[in-house]
Order: C-alpha cells, then structure tokens, then sequence
C-alpha cells in the first residue's frame, strides 16, 4: 500500500508526507475505515524518524483525515456528514447512510406562543400557539447536531399530543404533514459556549448554522434552527444550467 504513497518534493518534509497520504483519502481511493501504514512502514518508505511521521499524522488527524487509536494504528476516517440543500432531510438517515449508529435526546419540550420579535422574522401572527421543541443529534453517541424547532399549533395541532422524546420531530413532520413549499439559509457561525458544550467543541469552533421553513400555501408550518460542527458536516446541491 506504501507503493502508491510519493513525496512532492516541496517544502518541509513532515508537510510532504501529509500530502502524500492525503492524497488517496482525499481522492477516495483510501474509503473510510481503511488502515494507514504503520509509522514503522511509514518511517521506510519515507526515509523519515518516527518524529517527522508522527507530526505528519497529528496533522492529518487534526484536519479530520484520519482517526488516530492507541495501540491499534491510524485508520482513515469516517467522511463528514453530507446535507442536501435543495430537500428537506433526515438527520437519522444522513447519519446512517455513512455507516454510523443515530441516537437522539429530546431536551426541553415547551407550548409556547410567537413573540411579536418572531412574528416579525418568519411572518405568523403575534400568540399564535406553536410548540417549541430543544433536541440533540447523535453520530456514534457523539453529538451531531443542535435542533431548535417550532412547529405552528394552528395548522398542526395533532403536535400537542406528541412527546417527542423517542422520536425526532423532522422525520415526524415529514410522515404525517404536507407542506407546498420549503427553503434553507445557510450561516457560518461560532458555536458560542452553549452550543459549544453541548455540541462537546470548543466556544470558537467553527459551526454551520441552518435554519429551515416549511409553508403550505402562505402560512409557514415549522421553523428550526440546525447547528453543525463545521468539521464534520458539509452542504451539497446540484443543479442543472438553465434550471
């Protein structure tokens, strides 16, 4: 495996051997899960002291590029969770598909009515009744995601006698609600302390901050609020020229 692995020849030679095993995972050629080298086969191949291997792979770990185990050797991790921007999606079922287990915690529960500051934001009437639902994600019983989501009593009021607390709302929502319409805007943020120590990332740590809005005809269904690290997720859309 170490045959495919080359020096570029630029720069300081613990950056050449990162690029050098970046390159197959980045290329997919190394799929998630597959074992890197050993440092001692590295060291060979390389003509490089277990020092300059090893700094090269803290790097890629810290890039997110490898997961690094004791006593075991560094494997290739697993990729960043992919979002559709152009559906509506299921966070369980995102988490799946990349091969990892979903776990869920409903954290606060609340009925609640739209404040005029809300009213004035998404456009439904001030003391409209709407539940106000706190939730968190979990990859591999690692949090994923933040959910803060408010569902309109108005159109959905069958949502009262929900708990929520074994099932995710979106997945609910999406099964028993029609909607006509739905749109996403994308923020970059920081996850600040409280997302931050939910989220188990420092307060500075770059996140992605999703707000989503369903609609049948005028009148908007369900608001939320996704925070992701910005380390393990990514957006994607395709579109066609002239659509």
């Amino acid at each position: 495996m170490t045959a495919e692995l080359k020096l570029d020849g630029e720069g300081p030679l613990h950056d050449q051997i990162r690029r050098a095993i970046a390159d197959p995972i980045l290329s997919g050629s190394w799929q998630p899960g597959k074992r890197i080298p050993p440092e001692i086969s590295l060291m060979e191949t390389f003509g490089a002291s277990r020092m300059t291997v090893n700094r090269a792979l803290r790097a890629l770990a810290d890039q997110g590029l490898i997961a690094r185990r004791r006593r075991v050797g560094s494997f290739v991790a697993p990729r960043a969770g992919e979002h559709a921007v152009t559906s509506i999606g299921d966070i369980r079922h995102e988490i799946e598909a990349r091969g990892e287990d979903y776990g869920y915690e409903l954290m606060q529960r609340q009925e609640a009515r739209v404040s005029a500051a809300m009213s004035l934001a998404t456009g439904v009437a001030a003391e409209t009744p709407i539940l106000h639902l706190h939730c968190r994600h979990f990859a591999s019983s690692k949090p994923a995601a933040l959910e803060d989501r408010w569902i309109n009593l108005t159109i959905v009021p069958e949502a009262r006698g929900i708990p929520f607390e074994d099932i995710p709302p979106g997945p609910w929502l999406l099964e028993n609600v029609s909607y006509t319409e739905g749109e996403h805007r994308i923020a970059a943020i920081r996850a600040g302390s409280t997302a931050g120590g939910l989220l188990h990332v420092a307060a500075d740590e770059p996140c992605l901050s999703v707000e989503r809005r369903t609609w049948r005809g005028t009148t908007m269904i369900t608001f939320a609020n996704f925070v992701y690290p910005g380390s393990s997720h990514i957006l994607s859309g395709r579109f066609r020229q002239g659509a």
